[in-house]
């Protein structure tokens, strides 16, 4: 009975340091779609990322045939191209002057917040974001304001508990891990929205037949500067040496930490950290979620920018011992946002289905909490 209830979950989840600094702007900046067709196109792509701050990939795999989007600085334009065209490589221009994008966008979040509302239409500061939760905790006695631990400079990573009855069974989930990814918190409030507003019988059901922990932005940090200064900002924003700053923190949980797909470059974005836990962010919350340790029944972590549904694992190929289950539900779900939206997910192990990544909060959920029904989106 739990994995049928949670592919109905997985159905309805469908609906400063640095502050000194610059804004960075991104004039002029291109963005491109890159596919590889031969080993010798994806190994250069490879090559080429990290290996500059002026090329930013915000979508790169370890597969011939995988679309890769690079944000490419004007200076950088004729090498970038030069290095395609001499591995035979075509790039489609998807965006010309990337800055253009971010400006209308900043645009109409300061509308909206002109306005007073607060709706899932457009993005919110992570102010804006912790008053609604306050709100919420006024509103309904059903919701308990939680912290789920802080960041480097002492924001906290608030959240609520959603509760109808004890005894239930608790789902996580979490958004905002990475910084830039302003969906994913969106998101996380929708489902929030959803579980205390929503009529429908099936969210009614799951709504009051689970305890749900829900933490919008848990790289709070990370999403301040994104709507102070650097709208691309992925990572944390601790200070290392050399001027560096921040670690991708799905990569830093203790879990196979730095066996693969991470970086241990601290200027690269999927830097992993000093050591597993480097980062205050992923060492406080997995203190909490293990305080919850025998009450999660599944761990749902929300990202953005590609149409992808996985589970664990990301350091190997090696199967879970429930991967047919993982399977079987991520493809239920997957038909069901076909048939409803008309969108099309790639789904499956992060390993085989991405690429190679270890350090995962998914991942850690897994593999050191006992969390058999885990995935991203």
């Amino acid at each position: 009975m739990g994995l049928s209830v949670v592919t109905t979950v997985a159905i309805c989840l469908c609906f400063g340091v640095a502050f000194g600094s610059e804004v960075a702007r991104y004039d002029n900046y291109r963005v491109y779609e890159v596919i590889p067709s031969s080993t010798n196109q994806l190994n250069l792509l490879k090559d080429l990322e990290g290996s500059s701050d002026s090329l930013i990939f915000l979508k790169s795999g370890d597969q011939v045939g995988t679309k890769f989007n690079v944000v490419v600085a004007p200076h950088k334009l004729a090498d970038f191209t030069e290095a395609l065209l001499n591995e035979g490589i075509h790039a489609r221009l998807l965006e010309r002057n990337m800055q253009k994008s971010i400006d209308e966008e900043k645009q109409r979040m300061l509308s909206k917040r002109a306005g007073g509302s607060f709706d899932f239409n457009d993005y919110y500061e992570l102010e804006d974001i912790h008053a609604w939760l306050d709100k919420l905790a006024n509103q309904y006695d059903q919701v308990e304001l939680l912290e789920g631990g802080h960041s480097y400079e002492n924001r906290s990573i608030k959240g609520v508990k959603v509760s109808y009855k004890s005894g239930n069974p608790g789902v996580f989930i979490e958004g905002g891990i990475h910084a830039r990814e302003w969906i994913s918190p969106a998101t996380v409030a929708y489902i929030l929205n959803e579980l205390l507003t929503s009529t429908d019988p099936k969210v009614r059901n799951i709504a009051e037949n689970y305890d749900w922990y829900m933490f919008p932005s848990v790289n709070p940090d990370g999403y301040v500067y994104t709507h102070k200064k650097d709208r691309l900002w992925r990572k944390t924003r601790t200070p290392y040496s050399g001027g560096c700053f921040g670690a991708d923190p799905n990569r830093n949980w203790d879990f196979h930490w730095a066996e693969q797909g991470t970086s241990s470059k601290c200027q690269s974005d999927t830097y992993g950290g000093p050591h597993p836990f480097s980062e205050v962010e992923t060492k406080t919350l997995s203190q909490f979620i293990a305080s919850l340790k025998g009450k999660i029944q599944a761990y749902i972590s929300f990202h953005s920018y590609s149409q992808l549904l996985l589970f664990p694992y990301g350091h190997t190929n090696e199967h879970t011992p429930n991967h047919n289950d993982l399977y079987d539900i991520a493809n239920a779900t997957i038909k069901s946002l076909a048939k409803r939206y008309g969108t099309y997910y790639t789904f499956g192990n992060t390993f085989d289905a991405i690429y190679p990544a270890s350090g995962a909060s998914m991942d850690w959920a897994y593999g050191t909490l006992d969390v058999k029904i885990s995935y991203t989106y």
